[in-house]
């Protein structure tokens, strides 16, 4: 489980950077402007890195079922070397998905104002610019669906299972250690894919500008702020340290003692 916590962190801090960066170079600077090449490698990467995480949160998911629903068998199943081969082929499988979008977009032609009405660089703005047909992209846009609907479908039956098992338990410390472990998997996973699927999976329903880039905002900041904060929730000391800095408890001296 932690070496998954450990990968989704690493993935979240290169997603961030990818476009919160120039985002608010952006918000400060006259010149909001970002080169050619520059926009590709933001949409390549921003994209690559989230296939990635979504394939993560999956088999996060996946290990959760196997700890809480085969505890015996968890060891002999999700071994350290099983662990890695999963966790390389998902970072492998979300860098070579989008590779061949990415290089059809950079051959079309771009003409008029160039303008990207979003806060970064993202698939549906740069290709409303484009000069030639990109009817194609319907094709990579059923195939991102599919995977998103499938990881989905996967951390669904996943945390259903569990649910099921946990409830089985009689009330306890056990059942309330299961549940804490899972919640923040689950709060993550509504966060990441409730923004996914308001951005990208909205098919002809039209977002007013606004609410098209605070959309585009919680997914690429809020998001990704939060998810350390969800997971920090977890830990005692955590709580302890949040506890008193909320509720400082006053301490008075006592003459004599």
């Amino acid at each position: 489980m932690y070496n998954f916590i450990s990968i989704f962190s690493f993935l979240e801090i290169w997603y961030t950077t990818v476009t919160i960066p120039k985002m608010l170079s952006n918000l400060v600077s006259e010149q909001k402007t970002i080169s050619f090449v520059g926009c590709l490698l933001q949409i390549y990467f921003f994209h690559s890195l989230g296939v990635t995480e979504g394939l993560v949160l999956t088999l996060m998911a996946i290990d959760r079922y196997v700890a809480i629903c085969n505890p015996l068998r968890y060891a002999i199943i999700m071994t350290p070397r099983l662990c890695i081969q999963l966790s390389t082929g998902s970072c492998i499988f979300g860098f070579l998905m989008l590779l061949p979008e990415t290089v059809w977009i950079s051959t079309l032609p771009f003409c008029g104002p160039n303008e990207i009405h979003q806060l970064f660089c993202d698939f549906e703005p740069v290709l409303r610019l484009a000069c030639a047909d990109t009817s194609m992209i319907l094709v990579e846009d059923v195939i991102h669906a599919i995977s998103i609907l499938t990881s989905v479908s996967i951390i669904t039956l996943s945390y259903l299972k569990i649910i099921t098992v946990i409830l089985r338990l009689p009330p306890g410390e056990s059942r309330q250690k299961a549940f804490s472990t899972c919640a923040a998997h689950v709060t993550i996973f509504l966060l990441f894919f409730g923004s996914v699927t308001l951005m990208y999976l909205h098919f002809s329903v039209t977002f007013p500008p606004l609410l098209d880039k605070a959309v585009a905002l919680m997914f690429a900041v809020l998001a990704p702020f939060f998810n350390p904060i969800i997971y920090s929730l977890r830990n005692k000391d955590m709580k302890d340290a949040i506890k008193k800095t909320l509720c400082p408890q006053k301490m008075f001296n006592v003459p004599g003692s």
